[in-house]
């Protein structure tokens, strides 16, 4: 059975979880990869765990994009329990707390070399967007939106 608990960046386990996305995220991309700039977790106030028997195996969170979208950050899921649908469960959890404060649109984004994350955005409505804001240089990122109506 999988819990998922609403909790913010300060969490211990969050914590945790954000190092190994940060190691297989340099394993992928490199350890310099224009992206990583955009991965401080101090400022985010809407962070989603998903627990197995007392154990976070996932995490996600979302911050204010604009006054009607929120930016969905930090989506990990542990590669042993990859398989079982555990990120489409803190998507959709984070895609409900989005309309709870008022979001109608989550936009995203995620490097190249990431086929199972944009498997994962496709399969849940997500279309593929122009590279947004500071992304529009870096040409091997790939940006998601979703409208939440």
């Amino acid at each position: 059975m999988i819990e998922i608990k609403r909790t913010d960046s300060k969490n211990a386990e969050f914590k945790k979880l954000v190092e190994l996305l940060n190691a297989d995220l340099a394993e992928r991309d490199g350890k310099t990869h224009p992206l990583s700039q955009f991965n401080n977790i101090s400022n985010l106030y809407h962070v989603v765990l998903a627990v197995k028997e007392g154990k976070a195996i996932g995490c996600g969170a979302i911050s204010e994009y604009d006054v009607n979208t929120m930016e969905i950050k930090r989506m990990y899921v542990s590669p042993k329990t990859r398989g079982q649908r555990i990120g489409e469960k803190i998507l959709s959890e984070l895609e409900s707390w989005s309309k709870e404060l008022g979001s109608t649109k989550c936009l995203l984004f995620m490097g190249s070399k990431q086929p199972e994350a944009s498997a994962l955005y496709n399969r849940n409505g997500y279309a593929s967007i122009p590279n947004y804001g500071p992304l529009k240089g870096i040409p091997d990122s790939l940006c998601f939106a979703k409208d939440l109506l």
